[in-house]
This record gives C-alpha cells, structure tokens and sequence, in this order.
C-alpha cells in the first residue's frame, strides 16, 4: 500500500500544496489537512504514515515564527503527537516547519522527550537571521547524519531558502557537541567552493569552518542548517526541498546541463521508500 501522508497546514502555511506534490511524486498518497480539523478530532493522525509541517508564516509569525502552530502540538495534540513519535513513522518539518517542531519540542529530543517538561529551558531555537530581514538564496549543504531516513543517499545538495528566523542558536556549545555524538546534525551550509569544505571528511571541519552570508545566509551556529532526531525518523531543515524537484527548478540549469529530477526529490522519495523496506 501507498504510504499515507499528512501535510499539515495552519493559516499562514504557503507551502502545502507544493509539499504534498513531492510526496505524490515519489509514490505516497498525500493529504493537505487543515490543523483546526485535527484539533477537532486527534486521532485522524493515527492513520497516516509520515506528518509533515511544511513552509510559510503559519499564523502570520505574529509572536515569533512556528510560536503559536508549536503552541497546539504541545498543548491539545499532546497525546497524539506522542503516540507518532513513538509509532514507526516519519515527521519531516520544512522552514516553517523546523521551526514548529523545534519551539514545540518535538526536535531536537523526539520521542524520548515528549512531551516537554514544563517552564524547561530549551536547548535551541531558530530566531531572526543576523542580517535582520527575509532572505532568499540558494545554498550548497553536506549531509552529516548517516542515520537520518530523509537524508539516506544523499552526500551534499543545493536548495533554496527564504526565510526570516533561520539562524539556530543554542543555549551553550555543548549542545552542538551532543548533537554531533548522536548523529543528530543533519545538514550544514558549506562552501560552494568543494576545496574548501565539501570535499572535507571531518565533520566538525563543516561545523567549525567561519562561513559568512550567503554561504551560510542566516549566521546559525555550526552553520547547521537542519537537526535530527537521535531515532533518524525525524527532520526539521530550513531549506525548501519541495522547491527542487524539477532540474528545471534550479536557476543555472542551462549552465550546469542539469535534467529530470531535482535533487530535492531525493528527501521525499527516501520517506516514500522507508516503507517499502
């Protein structure tokens, strides 16, 4: 049977149809759900496969991006997102998305920390970029986890970004360190130039290299541009997958002889694919 997916949109969210497009592409039966018809009865999540936030300005980012969408997961859909993470299933959270996974605690923790202890403080969170407005770019990524599900196969990338609140800060450097043990970094911004990070095989080299706008366009710490959880069956990353997976999509596709697939299509077809093993 085709994989069912839950692409979970708020007012606000622009990126939903999109979204369920790739999953679809890649051989899933996708569903753009309203978060207010969940809110009415939970369970409707119990019969799908993978839940993904996907990107925009879900309730217009009023009190801060993903605030109040986070706000719902943690209060009312508690005990069903709970039961997600539990089940063999897939949470994928794009932009938008990241950010609602991470203020409500779903990552970087996952089902071993849900729910969230009450008034703690939280290791991260995505707040404004550090040249203080929406950018727009596309950017080159190296893959760091080798155990994440979305990311399998997948070395480096270029996507597209556009966003506000991308930059992830951390409550101390230790944090980043625990990430790194656990496989939970996924993606980090690198250099286009491939000498100069991409060909290098040290992670922390990725971490530790001073990139600045555009490579790494939001000024995030570790220039970490998506987390896992310690399980691999859940991401959240700032960049838009969903905007690459036509080769025509990519702005120098003449230039680089790209055709078929975009390489975003990859991330949505590994989810597809995680159920047919």
């Amino acid at each position: 049977m085709k994989p069912q997916v839950c692409v979970l949109r708020a007012p606000g969210t622009n990126c939903d149809i999109e979204t369920a497009f790739a999953f679809e592409s890649c051989g899933a039966t996708a569903e753009n759900l309203h978060l207010f018809r969940v809110l009415e009865k939970p369970k409707l999540l119990s019969q799908y496969q993978v839940l993904c936030i996907p990107g925009g300005f879900s309730y217009g980012d009023d009190v801060g991006a993903g605030v109040v969408f986070s706000s719902q997961l943690q209060g009312h859909l508690s005990e069903v997102i709970g039961e997600f993470l539990q089940a063999d299933k897939l949470v994928l959270g794009i932009c938008n998305g990241f950010q609602v996974l991470l203020k409500a605690g779903i990552l970087p923790g996952g089902a071993a920390n849900w729910p969230p202890e009450a008034n703690s403080e939280p290791p991260a969170t995505l707040t404004w970029n550090t040249n203080g407005k929406y950018t727009s770019n596309w950017v080159r990524l190296k893959v760091l986890s080798e155990q994440n599900v979305f990311l399998k196969g997948i070395d480096s990338v270029e996507l597209p970004i556009a966003h506000a609140e991308g930059r992830l800060a951390v409550r101390d450097e230790s944090v980043v360190s625990n990430w790194l043990d656990q496989g939970q970094i996924g993606l980090c911004y690198t250099s286009r130039d491939e000498s100069q990070g991409a060909e290098l095989s040290q992670p922390t080299a990725f971490l530790e290299a001073n990139l600045n706008y555009p490579e790494n366009p939001n000024g995030s710490v570790g220039n970490i541009a998506g987390l896992s959880d310690a399980s691999g069956r859940v991401l959240g990353l700032m960049p838009h997958p969903e905007r690459f997976i036509h080769a025509t999509q990519h702005p120098r596709w003449t230039r680089l002889g790209l055709e078929g697939d975009g390489a975003g299509l990859k991330i949505f077809q590994n989810a597809v694919d995680y159920f047919a093993e």
